[in-house]
């Protein structure tokens, strides 16, 4: 699982509308490294900010140092606008894509530091950690508030995380495969018109509308599917096709 650590963390209104962040955009851990006022998790601004998430203590731990904070993860990103002696500092859009790859991989435990809202985080803590990143903004302003910071990391993971999986679980429609298909249904279809006039406009409807249509393999695979029920055994050698596609191999697996 991801963490969020904040070192020396000052604001209860920060700290609230972080916790609120990993509500929408988690699961993550959220540990705090010796916050400048312990009191600020029972401030009421921390409350209002955090309203609506159940057992929100128990969503953090407070720590003394960012030794302790970091001594299970396995790769850490420290977030500053400053740049440090010999250290590159990456610029946040090109590092989501390894990092999501990396948070991806249930091997690693992922951390994402982030210091002090008024000093930034430390030069000795800045060496514990494996990557400085940097939040690009426009020319008029060229700091973050903590909170939208942490929020524009954890939403960004989310989202392109979500993309991520919804892209590898599609496939795109080959175009042999297409074409088996098109014939396919031609045919099936094509035996229960009653007319020779509307067999031809249902062959040109097909050829029309799956020619065009953005197809996946498990659209392929249902629309074979529905040309067996109707009595259709056709191979995809029977229109001079190189055997086996992959949808048609899948498909004949189904029942």
């Amino acid at each position: 699982m991801n963490r969020i650590v904040l070192v020396r963390p000052k604001g209860p209104r920060n700290v609230g509308s972080i916790v609120r962040a990993i509500a929408n955009f988690g699961p993550a851990e959220l540990v705090l490294v010796r916050p400048e006022k312990p009191s600020l998790l029972i401030h009421p601004d921390f409350e209002q900010m955090s309203h609506g998430v159940e057992d929100v203590t128990r969503r953090l731990t407070v720590v003394d140092d960012l030794e302790t904070a970091l001594a299970d993860v396995t790769c850490a990103y420290g977030f500053t606008a400053r740049a440090r002696e010999h250290r590159t500092l990456h610029d946040w859009r090109e590092r989501v894509a390894p990092i999501l790859e990396r948070t991806a991989d249930p091997g690693e435990h992922v951390a994402f530091v982030f210091g002090n809202e008024e000093t930034g985080l430390a030069g000795t803590e800045t060496d514990l950690l494996h990557e400085l990143v940097r939040m690009p903004t426009s020319d008029e302003h060229t700091s973050l508030n903590l909170a939208l910071s942490v929020g524009v990391v954890l939403s960004t993971l989310f989202f392109a995380g979500a993309r991520s999986a919804r892209l590898e679980s599609t496939t795109p429609l080959t175009g042999r495969d297409r074409r088996f298909l098109i014939a396919h249904l031609q045919d099936a279809l094509g035996e229960r018109t009653t007319s020779d006039s509307a067999r031809r406009d249902l062959v040109a409807t097909i050829e029309r509308v799956f020619s065009r249509a953005p197809l996946e393999t498990r659209d392929g695979r249902a629309w074979h599917l529905l040309a067996r029920a109707l009595g259709s055994r056709k191979r995809p050698q029977d229109y001079g096709l190189d055997p086996p596609t992959k949808t048609y191999r899948q498909m004949k697996k189904c029942p």
